[in-house]
């Protein structure tokens, strides 16, 4: 019997490729104890034809952590997405510390102020982590 499987091309193994350094990545956040909660991203057509990723998380994450606030002292939150402000506000009065990670370009004004000191940029990171060592 001859196989007539589909064989991988390039475009396909970079794809899986990615897929398990990302699971790899998500293994070691959960190894140093960061509690993940992952939800996948649906696409949706545009007007224009365009395709638009979205994961619709807010609600979702808003609960978590009103439900779970009594598990942690500090929060790292990777969204600057406006929405997340009364919950992190609550946060903090709570007495809980909330870092936040985020594209600096992307993120709301009210969240970059509300952060100060403990707003972190993805950028910034990324470079700091590829900078050379002396």
């Amino acid at each position: 019997m001859k196989n007539k499987s589909k064989k991988i091309n390039e475009a396909d193994l970079a794809l899986i490729s990615r897929h398990l350094q990302r699971v790899s990545f998500y293994q070691k956040l959960e190894k140093f104890g960061y509690k993940l909660f992952l939800k996948p991203v649906k696409l949706y057509e545009q007007g224009d034809g365009t395709q638009r990723r979205k994961a619709n998380v807010d609600v979702e994450m808003t609960f978590q952590l009103m439900k779970d606030q009594r598990d942690f002292d500090r929060v790292v939150v990777l969204s600057g997405d406006g929405d997340f402000l009364a919950v992190l506000k609550y946060l903090r009065e709570q007495g809980k510390e909330v870092i936040i990670l985020a594209r600096g370009p992307r993120t709301a004004r009210e969240i970059r102020q509300f952060a100060g000191s403990n707003f972190r940029d993805f950028e910034y990171l990324k470079f700091l982590i590829m900078m050379p060592k002396k």
